[in-house]
């Protein structure tokens, strides 16, 4: 509830005061602190009477008389802020997250667009500093794919409706990004309900060893979290046979140019890319600066999760079905 007074509130002040209640009386009937009554009559109170029009005109001067403080001046939503976007969150992440931290204080809470406002009235060095952590969109150009069908594959077609309405968890999507120059390649696989990502760097995108990786990271899943995998056509992907067996998973394998049919994980290696952009030498990575990466997006609030994290939902199911 707010700490202010409204004019009806003043009003009927007015009126339990001249009748000559207490303070702490009109502060039970208000549902407020009595020091919050005390105070309204010590200070707009004229020779012992109380007019609730003078109060509020008193009170307006006061407040126009008040220095103005704006959200991102106060320290502690600054630093929420600064801290968001280093941690490379989107303004609208950031806010979403504020609210959920605070959900009975507004105070504490700013909007995505105040956000971007700050970010556009910062001196030019310090402005290019903090975008430099914000994704840019940019429009993805088609690829001439001619990769073929991979034998004794299962299409897309025959994976369970449940998958699409992600209405259980232990449904992943997988892919591979690849260095500069083919040099080396990151696996990564995507929880379709919560977004939590699992990654794994490889040297190349043999189908062996990218199996390996695959039955190195879902392999330590309990068997209620490893249900089905979709992957696209790469032929990184030749061992799927034997990774679906060994997992006990069905695997499915999306339509040739048909992104779209596995967009988690599309989406988030669009994320995982902010660090290990188009361009960089893989073999320069540490499997160290990899798992740092990928907890930041795993720690990063989701809005379709109510701001919630994709480890704060995941990590907790596996240590119960552990």
């Amino acid at each position: 509830m707010a700490c202010q007074l409204s004019f009806e509130e003043r009003e009927r002040l007015s009126q339990l005061y001249e009748d000559g209640e207490s303070a702490r009386a009109i502060a039970r009937e208000f549902g407020r602190a009595p020091s919050t009554i005390s105070r309204e009559l010590r200070r707009n109170s004229e020779v012992g009477h109380y007019s609730a029009v003078v109060a509020q005109g008193k009170w307006l001067e006061r407040r126009r008389q008040r220095p103005l403080v704006r959200k991102l001046e106060r320290p502690a939503i600054l630093d929420a802020v600064r801290g968001g976007l280093t941690r490379r969150w989107s303004p609208d992440q950031i806010a979403g997250r504020l609210r959920r931290a605070f959900p009975q204080c507004p105070a504490q809470w700013v909007s995505h667009q105040t956000i971007y406002t700050w970010l556009a009235a910062l001196p030019l060095c310090e402005r290019r500093h903090f975008r430099a952590f914000l994704r840019r969109g940019r429009p993805r150009r088609p690829r001439n794919d001619r990769r073929g069908c991979l034998p004794r594959q299962t299409p897309i077609g025959g994976r369970p409706a449940v998958v699409d309405r992600r209405q259980r968890y232990g449904d992943w999507e997988g892919d591979t990004i690849v260095g500069a120059r083919q040099s080396g390649a990151v696996v990564t696989l995507v929880e379709r309900r919560s977004g939590y990502l699992m990654t794994a760097k490889s040297c190349d995108r043999k189908s062996g060893r990218v199996g390996h990786k695959i039955r190195s990271r879902l392999g330590d899943l309990p068997p209620e979290l490893r249900r089905t995998l979709t992957l696209d056509n790469g032929k990184e992907f030749a061992d799927h046979e034997r990774f679906a067996h060994q997992l006990d998973l069905a695997v499915y394998f999306a339509e040739p140019y048909c992104s779209w049919q596995r967009g988690t994980n599309e989406h988030t290696n669009g994320l995982l890319r902010q660090f290990l952009p188009k361009g960089t030498d893989l073999r320069q990575v540490s499997w160290q600066q990899l798992e740092h990466y990928t907890t930041l997006i795993n720690d990063r609030p989701r809005k379709r999760l109510g701001y919630r994290t994709p480890a704060e939902i995941l990590e907790p199911l596996v240590a119960i079905e552990s």
